[in-house]
């Protein structure tokens, strides 16, 4: 009797998640403040990161930069200074003109600091050198971004086994380090953020790109796998945001190519529009995003279809091959790059 009580009370849960995911959707929840928070974003340096930086930037966080490049880090950086002036300005306004309190008086805690640093995500002692670097100059990290990522564009047999191995360290292997830096003091605090910048290839395939799609599907199993631990151990505080977008328009993936007539309903993502979606996603608590809605549908169809009509569809949407184009496109790339350098 007693397992037909508690059958009959998860039932009502799963309805009562039903309602509020349905309400989410009419009622726009309130955003989190992320004012003087410290957050960390690997990849920062180009693309997706430095977006997400300059987001944060504008809601007053502190900001930790990782990449492996330098000069472009700090390009980012020098970009994030300039929102903060911006944010300094306004706010000096609204003081003088008293539509709004100093932010000193509001927000101890309030530190526009932005710091870079030079870290290979996939080695992980420098994941933990420059983790502690970090706490020692800012303090605390509440908001782990784990966006950095990259892609051989190489056939699977064509692809040396050195290239596999950094894929797989820097697209999947790296959130394990930098989830194990900070991850224990959030636990601590019972307060925190991780995002995992994972791919709409992390939750169906296509060809060609064996080795970055088991690298993102191994990114959003790592991502679920420690959401569900987070649940199991009562630490409510400590959110996790998964954010799945389609081919965004960075020229990560130039040259990929669907059907021409199917093209226009399906165009590489516009990079601001994606982040600025992930960011309204975590100030909210938000579990998941799928840019564009579509791979919410996508995906369902992949758990239900046979094997042999998702073959089907691929063909039909230009799908199943679309990678080629982009992986010849690398190859010319770096047949030019190594004839200039021979030159």
């Amino acid at each position: 009797m007693h397992i037909v009580v508690e059958f009959f009370v998860v039932c009502v849960k799963v309805l009562w998640s039903f309602a509020a995911a349905a309400a989410r959707w009419l009622v726009k929840p309130r955003e989190k403040h992320v004012r003087g928070r410290v957050c960390v974003i690997t990849g920062a340096g180009s693309g997706l990161g430095r977006r997400f930086a300059l987001q944060f930037a504008r809601r007053g966080a502190a900001l930790a930069l990782w990449d492996i490049n330098r000069a472009a880090n700090e390009e980012t950086a020098e970009l994030v200074r300039e929102v903060y002036r911006q944010n300094s300005a306004s706010d000096n306004y609204n003081t003088c003109t008293g539509s709004d309190i100093s932010l000193k008086e509001t927000s101890p805690i309030f530190q526009p600091r932005v710091n870079t640093y030079v870290c290979d995500v996939s080695k992980r002692e420098c994941v933990y050198a420059t983790a502690e670097r970090v706490r020692k100059e800012l303090g605390n990290v509440t908001f782990l971004v784990n966006n950095a990522g990259v892609v051989s564009g190489r056939h699977l047999l064509e692809c040396p086994d050195e290239l596999i191995e950094r894929t797989m360290m820097v697209n999947c292997h790296a959130h394990f380090w930098t989830t194990k830096a900070f991850l224990p003091k959030m636990l601590e605090l019972n307060e925190g953020h991780i995002v995992t910048v994972a791919s709409s290839l992390g939750l169906f395939t296509t060809a060609g790109v064996e080795d970055y799609c088991a690298s993102k599907f191994g990114a959003i199993g790592f991502h679920e796998s420690l959401s569900h631990e987070l649940k199991a151990s009562n630490k409510d505080g400590i959110k996790m945001t998964l954010v799945c977008p389609f081919l965004v328009d960075t020229g990560m993936f130039k040259g990929c190519e669907i059907r021409k007539e199917i093209a226009p309903f399906f165009p590489p993502l516009d990079p601001e529009h994606c982040v600025e979606r992930a960011m309204r996603a975590i100030l909210t608590d938000q579990p998941m995003v799928c840019t564009p809605r579509a791979m919410y549908v996508v995906t369902f169809m992949k758990t239900i279809l046979p094997f042999d009509a998702i073959v089907c569809m691929y063909r039909f949407l230009g799908a199943d091959k679309c990678m080629y184009s982009f992986l010849a496109h690398r190859k010319e790339s770096t047949n030019n790059n190594e004839s200039k350098i021979s030159m």
